[in-house]
């Protein structure tokens, strides 16, 4: 493997949901010997998606991109090793931005939401746009209605799966980030510093973080000398970590890591 590489992982979990996510994905690469955790995003742990929805916590409206990159950094540095760094959609630019401080000796960005430089496409803005056209909304939690769920975040998975991650998984998210993302607020990176092999991913039917977004984080990283690949999943949606078919892509990253 690649010099200083471990089989210790961190999983980041993307806006409108807890580390739970990640259940199956841990179990795969549990099972191939590795060790993993899913920290939450501050305001998230310790209270069940119900109670979340229900309550959402004071301060959660207003938590920005570069507190949570933080929260993450205080984790990964009180680690032993450093960790192979795994995100999905908001947690896939997080691995990129935790990459870009020296953190991780490797990461994945799965559908990641856009860094600094990538103009989304009209679709990513229209999955968007709920959130960034309230009044007051940087200061706001936003809630993911079930329908828009089904819509634009699990398309491709069927009805019953469709409900059931909804109500075990689903949380507000914190309106703040939306608004940085948009305007480029704490998602710069550098990626000719960059010496980490990344991944960046995307699904044919993601109508949260298209294909074109995703291709767009990867054309501004492939400047880094690092390895730096690319991978197109037919057939998914933005929940491509959850819905049927996810052993498909938990089993690429596998083999992209046991590579490195």
């Amino acid at each position: 493997m690649a010099e200083n590489a471990s089989k210790t992982i961190v999983f980041i979990h993307g806006a409108w949901m807890i580390p739970a996510c990640w259940d199956n994905f841990r179990r795969s690469f549990q099972a191939a010997g590795y060790t993993t955790y899913a920290p939450a995003w501050p305001y998230l742990d310790g209270a069940s998606s119900d109670e979340l929805r229900r309550d959402p916590p004071p301060g959660l409206g207003a938590l920005g991109i570069t507190e949570i990159v933080d929260h993450y950094q205080t984790f990964i540095k009180a680690m032993p090793e450093k960790p192979l760094i795994i995100g999905h959609s908001f947690g896939g630019l997080f691995t990129q931005l935790l990459l870009d401080r020296g953190l991780g000796w490797a990461g994945v960005a799965i559908d990641p939401a856009p860094i600094a430089g990538v103009v989304p496409g009209a679709v990513s803005l229209a999955a968007a746009s709920p959130v960034l056209l309230r009044w007051q909304g940087w200061e706001q939690p936003f809630q993911l209605s079930r329908e828009a769920f089904a819509r634009s975040f699990a398309n491709a998975a069927p009805p019953d799966i469709q409900n059931e991650a909804y109500d075990r998984l689903v949380v507000p998210a914190p309106g703040r980030i939306f608004y940085e993302d948009a305007f480029w607020i704490g998602t710069h990176v550098h990626p000719k510093r960059r010496t980490q092999p990344l991944l960046i991913t995307a699904a044919e039917k993601d109508r949260t973080v298209t294909p074109f977004t995703a291709m767009g984080a990867f054309n501004l990283q492939k400047k880094s000398s690092a390895e730096t690949d690319f991978k197109y999943f037919p057939g998914h949606s933005h929940f491509l970590i959850g819905e049927p078919g996810w052993e498909d892509v938990a089993n690429y990253i596998l083999r992209w890591v046991a590579r490195l």
